[in-house]
């Protein structure tokens, strides 16, 4: 009897599958494992399997697990992906080897302030509040094209822009739109993508994918 594929081989496989459909290479898209909420346990089995690249949404919560993960498994990367206050900036900029929620000019400040104290230029993604939801985070759209430019004169080295798209809502549009504002700004990567939607993402250009659920299973 054949083995069942794991969930990181079942995933890698969709993204592939994607890739070829939209006419891109596999290395294109970068697959950030969310692992918020997870242990230890439940993580080192992707490591096991060869996955270097995970995603945290509270500093707290990744001061507490990946110290001692890194120290064990060495080369991992590290993506902030969750809101970050400003008074965690110091503590992101050492932890994290990219920030996918820059989203105000407070944060930029902030930032521009702990990457100067830490000696580390961590990577940023602009969050941009895609579906106009006043409850998620995010730089209005009206706003983006300031934020990128306050972002620029801080020196904050800018990979791209990043959204989460209402819920439960075809995704298609929203993604389309972020390829198109980041597109007009120059800005090459796009964050966009989780576990019901990541294919479609990578469809429409995604260069990182924020995926959890499909590779964990759900959470409490």
């Amino acid at each position: 009897m054949e083995k069942a594929d794991t969930p990181l081989q079942d995933v890698e496989a969709r993204i592939a599958k994607a890739c070829k459909i939209a006419g891109r290479q596999r290395s294109d898209v970068t697959l950030v494992a969310i692992s918020k909420t997870y242990d230890s346990d439940a993580i080192i089995p992707l490591i096991d399997e060869g996955h270097r690249t995970f995603g945290e949404n509270r500093v707290q919560e990744a001061q507490g697990k990946w110290p001692a993960l890194r120290e064990r498994h060495g080369d991992i990367a590290l993506h902030m992906v969750g809101q970050l206050q400003s008074n965690k900036a110091e503590d992101a900029a050492a932890l994290f080897d990219c920030i996918h929620a820059l989203d105000r000019p407070s944060l930029v400040k902030a930032l521009g302030k702990a990457f100067d104290k830490v000696g580390r230029q961590v990577p940023c993604f602009i969050q941009v509040d895609i579906g106009e939801e006043e409850q998620k985070g995010g730089v209005a759209i009206k706003q983006l094209e300031a934020l990128i430019a306050q972002a620029r004169d801080a020196d904050i080295p800018l990979l791209g822009l990043m959204c989460v798209p209402p819920l439960e809502v075809e995704p298609t549009p929203y993604f389309a739109l972020l390829s198109k504002l980041a597109q007009d700004n120059g800005l090459a990567g796009l964050s966009m993508g989780m576990s019901s939607d990541f294919e479609t993402a990578v469809k429409l250009g995604a260069t990182h994918v924020r995926v959890g659920s499909a590779l964990f299973g759900a959470r409490d």
